[in-house]
């Protein structure tokens, strides 16, 4: 089956961008089913990333019933096109894999410590998308109103407040108990000591740092796959996760040195009743949740695409687009 890819700009008019100056930014990027008669080609700009050919804004493939729909959160100052090795293979699957770039927290445009902090504004990046028409209109064809989330370490921490979690504290806040080693990611290793002068200067930050615990639950989700969930999901509340009901299926890889699996995957599954647990043995570490690199990602961004001995990143992509497929296909 074809695969089609579209991509796009929404603005979410409920809140402003990080300035304070226009609407908040959601571009995203679509891989669906195509129509038999459209033609793959190759991608071809730059990239970190390995990518599959692909019919680009081919017209998606007719159907009898809507197309099952899963949206995808990338991880810490990551891109949509992250998570094109798990949407590419859920397209070829029936599904329309939508992903969005999480404004000031992508690589898709300059950082702000502002997004890094405020992650639950991510699960309103999703929802904001599942509310908007004009994606729908550029795919044309039927697409279930309904969705599946899955989301790749922070990516993780959104599909858990899109299934009801609720933050306790915010990573770096000085209140939290479970302090981190670190001050902040590898994007943006001073982040704790962004969080005072935001406070004082910025009234976009202070609102945003004031609805921190709100339930970010969207209804319209009927289930989450959490990849790798990173140490973030610590400060979520575990009455909040007890509460949760929805089907949940959690993946890591036994040698994440980013977020432990027995840290941070073992302490999500012992506070979700019901869900299920996959850890992947051999060596597998956090990013291998990313694409496969090309010769210019291997050279600039080693740690992240070299892998142990032993470990071929496509396999296990396969083997990971298999549990999804299955998982999603037994929800939809």
């Amino acid at each position: 089956m074809p695969v089609g890819f579209a991509k796009g700009l929404c603005l979410d008019a409920n809140r402003t961008n990080w300035e304070g100056s226009g609407p908040r930014p959601l571009s995203w990027a679509a891989w669906y089913p195509a129509d038999d008669g459209a033609v793959e080609t190759t991608v071809s700009e730059a990239s970190w990333f390995w990518l599959k050919p692909v019919a680009r804004d081919a017209a998606l493939k007719p159907a009898a019933r809507p197309h099952p729909l899963v949206l995808l959160s990338h991880g810490t100052g990551g891109v949509a096109a992250g998570l094109e090795w798990l949407a590419h293979r859920l397209a070829q699957r029936g599904f329309v894999a939508l992903a969005v770039n999480h404004h000031g927290h992508t690589g898709a445009e300059p950082y702000r410590p502002e997004g890094f902090l405020c992650l639950w504004e991510r699960a309103s990046d999703i929802s904001a998308m599942l509310d908007d028409r004009s994606w729908r209109r550029q795919l044309g064809g039927m697409i279930s109103a309904h969705a599946c989330v899955a989301g790749f370490s922070a990516g993780a921490y959104t599909a858990m407040l899109l299934m009801g979690a609720r933050v306790a504290y915010s990573q770096f806040e000085s209140a939290n108990p479970i302090k981190s080693p670190h001050r902040g990611p590898r994007e943006f290793p001073d982040l704790a000591d962004h969080i005072s002068p935001l406070l004082e200067r910025s009234e976009v930050f202070r609102a945003s740092w004031s609805r921190r615990s709100k339930d970010y639950s969207d209804p319209r989700f009927d289930a989450a796959l959490v990849l790798a969930p990173g140490r973030s999901v610590l400060g979520f509340s575990a009455e909040s996760l007890k509460r949760i009901a929805k089907p949940i299926r959690i993946v890591g890889g036994d040698a994440d040195t980013i977020a432990p699996a027995q840290e941070c995957c073992g302490w999500l599954h012992s506070h979700l009743p019901g869900a299920g647990l996959d850890i992947l043995k051999g060596g597998v570490d956090h990013y291998v949740f990313v694409p496969e690199p090309t010769p210019q990602g291997r050279k600039l961004a080693p740690d992240i695409f070299t892998d142990a001995d032993g470990i071929d990143r496509r396999s296990i992509h396969d083997e990971v687009a298999s549990i999804a497929a299955r998982f999603f296909g037994s929800v939809v």
